[in-house]
Parts: structure tokens; sequence; C-alpha cells
């Protein structure tokens, strides 16, 4: 069968995190799964609170007719009014129902997102380092990532996104608490973006969506409060999930939030609907739906996520490892003790440690750790950092 000359390229391209995923099956396989320490994928080891399994069975045992069946393209109504209440106290905004569709996942709310604003031949920014599969998106609705660097601590320069925006702008996507860095952004950081689209809005006549991905939001240390893009600026959605916080990145359930406050507020609701239809998803799980709605104050435990960032952290830079510490996640961004991550990471795997270069977030000479492994696990490996570190700086 011939293949597309797009997927061929996508293929050749493919993902670093998987690619290191499946690498880890086959050494897993070789050497044992107990021996290998795979810092690869970000696939949360935790299990889902007690309650999302009390609540399930509850939903399974019901008899209520026509539960697992159709219903309206942007999500459950009961769903869509407990999360609107809650993400108003949230946002401090007053969000009706038909602000809130319900999504597969977080990966789900963003094509539906660009699907709706998106032409073919316009730009998506995105600030380096990003999760990857962001390029992909874009390409899905024909538009082009173009790539903003950050500063020396991973935080965002406003003159790089301002010389970045051109007139095919016609959005910006942000994650924070970041992956890969754990980097929260401040409701200044998060304003001073908006003076920019603000003026680059003006500058082209076009409106630029501030698009803020969010799945990690409840997963920051120390009692740190993620701001609200809502606050900063009015022509902005966030899209996200419950794969990190609940641990559900299997059922694939999230949504998109429209802030009220979006020009064409009507039409983009609608442009949205359409898309979460049209894009083959139909709707969101219903089951996943009922479940969550349940949940929108439970979380895992993140001091499990903080303890094991925080001991894998001081080691790395007792070896001599430079990091900035993240604020939130379960990730951690080490500069390569050598200037070819790619390298690295190959010495690295002589030791069973699987991480991810930082090309694959389009910043050379990092490499992603995620701590979705326990802390004897974390231990143990420690020793192995140690060996490739000293190695690579004796080649």
């Amino acid at each position: 069968m011939t293949i597309s000359s797009k997927m061929r390229l996508a293929l050749k391209g493919g993902s670093m995190v998987r690619k290191m995923f499946e690498e880890g099956r086959e050494l897993k396989a070789k050497f044992g799964e107990n021996n290998v320490f795979d810092y690869s994928l970000g696939n949360p080891d935790l299990e889902p609170p007690e309650a999302f399994k009390t609540k399930i069975i509850e939903l399974i045992n019901e008899n209520e007719k026509g539960t697992h069946g159709y219903m309206p393209n942007g999500g459950l109504d009961l769903v869509r009014r407990r999360l609107a209440g809650y993400l108003s106290k949230i946002h401090g905004e007053s969000i009706g129902p038909e602000m809130v569709i319900m999504t597969v996942g977080a990966a789900g709310a963003i094509n539906v997102a660009l699907k709706a604003v998106v032409d073919p031949g316009d730009e998506v920014l995105v600030l380096a380092p990003f999760f990857m599969e962001y390029g992909f998106y874009a390409d899905n609705h024909g538009a082009k990532i173009v790539v903003a660097g950050t500063d020396d601590h991973f935080r965002p320069d406003l003159e790089k996104i301002s010389e970045a925006i051109t007139e095919k702008t016609r959005a910006l996507i942000v994650n924070s608490p970041n992956n890969p860095t754990g980097v929260v952004y401040t409701l200044e950081e998060l304003r001073g973006i908006a003076d920019v689209l603000r003026e680059k809005s003006k500058k082209y006549s076009r409106e630029l969506l501030l698009i803020s991905d969010e799945p990690y939001r409840k997963i920051v240390f120390g009692g740190l409060e993620v701001p609200s893009v809502f606050n900063a600026y009015e022509n902005s959605l966030v899209v996200t999930s419950f794969s990190k916080d609940l641990s559900l990145a299997g059922e694939r359930i999230g949504y998109l939030c429209i802030n009220p406050m979006i020009k064409g507020l009507n039409e983009f609701i609608g442009a949205a609907t359409l898309a979460n239809r049209i894009l083959g998803f139909v709707n969101a799980p219903a089951l996943a739906q009922r479940v969550v709605a349940e949940l929108l104050e439970e979380s895992v435990d993140i001091g499990i996520y903080q303890e094991r960032v925080t001991t894998l952290a001081r080691a790395l830079r007792d070896i001599g490892y430079d990091l900035v510490d993240p604020q939130g996640t379960f990730y951690l961004f080490p500069k390569s003790p050598v200037e070819d991550d790619l390298a690295f990471i190959e010495t690295l795997k002589k030791e069973l440690i699987l991480a991810v270069p930082g090309s694959g977030f389009s910043k050379p000479g990092y490499f992603r750790l995620s701590l979705c492994l326990d802390l004897d696990k974390i231990n143990r490996s420690i020793d192995g950092f140690k060996r490739a570190y000293h190695a690579s700086l004796a080649q």
C-alpha cells in the first residue's frame, strides 16, 4: 500500500519520546524491567485516586438508560455545568457551560481549537522547548509551527516572541506548568505576552489567539498557584486533560474552556463544537465525562512527584549537571554535559537509563527526564548518571 508523502516524512521523523519508549521495551526484555531506568515517557505511574474507582463502579452499576449513547457534540450538559462552575472559581470569570467543550484529551482540545481558527498557510507560534506533538497538530490543519526561543531559565522572551510573529501568525500556544522544563509562567509574564499579542493584532488587523495548554496545572510545588491566562488576555483558551493529575492518560478525557471575553464568542463556540464532531471525535467518552465531573477537586498525591523531583535534582546537581529547578510537573530538563545531546543519550543508554534528547523539544544540548518511576529506582539510577557524566567529559 502506498502511503502519503506527508506520512512517510512524519514516520521518518517520528517522536523521540516514543522512540525511546520502544527501545526501552527491548532493553527491559533483555535485562529485566527492574534493571532498566526508563525516564522516557510522561506516563503517570501513580494509580488514580480511590474516589475514581469508587465512582466508576457506581456509574457502571446504575440502571439509567441512554447513558452510553450519543450526546451533544460539546459534551454532556450536566458535566459542562459542573465544570463551568468549577472553572469560574479557578479563573475568576463567569464561565457558562456553553463555553466548555469536552474533548478527547488535551490533544483533542488543541486540534479542535486549531481547526476552529487556522487556515492553510497560517502559522502557530510555540516557545522552545515545547511538546513536540504541537508540530503535528498544526500540520493536521495546514498550518506551520514557528518557534520562538526562551531565556536561559526557560522564561518567555517577549522580544523573541514579537520578532517571530508575522502577518501569517494565527495563534500562540503556551504550556505552563511546562513540559519539559517544569517552569510556571507568572501572571506578569502572561500579561507581557498579552501586550505583544495585542500590539501585533493591531498591526496585522488580525486577532491573535492565545492557547494555554494546562494538563499539569495541579502538579505544582511549594504551594505555588498557577495564574489564569484569562486574567491576562481576552482572546484566550484553556485546553487541558485529566491525564496527569488524575492519572487517566489512557481514558482520553479533557476539555477546552473559552474565555468569556473572547471576540466573537458565539461564533467560536459554534466553530469549536463543529470541529469536535467533524475531526472524528464526535464527542468525548461518555463514561469518562461522568466520572471526572465528580472528581474536579481530586488529584493524585502531588507530594510523591515533588519528592522524586527534589531527590533527583539534588543528586544530579551534586554530580555536576546544570539544571533549572522545576516549579511543577514530574520532569527534569538538565543540560547535557556535552554539546551533542543525542550522543549523551546513547551514553546514558549504556547505563540502562532512558532519557529523551532536548533536540526533540527544539532545545538541543539538554535532555528530559520523566520521573514516572518509583523512588527506589531513581536512587538506584544515580550511579549510572554519575558514570555517564564523567564518561562523556572524558571523551
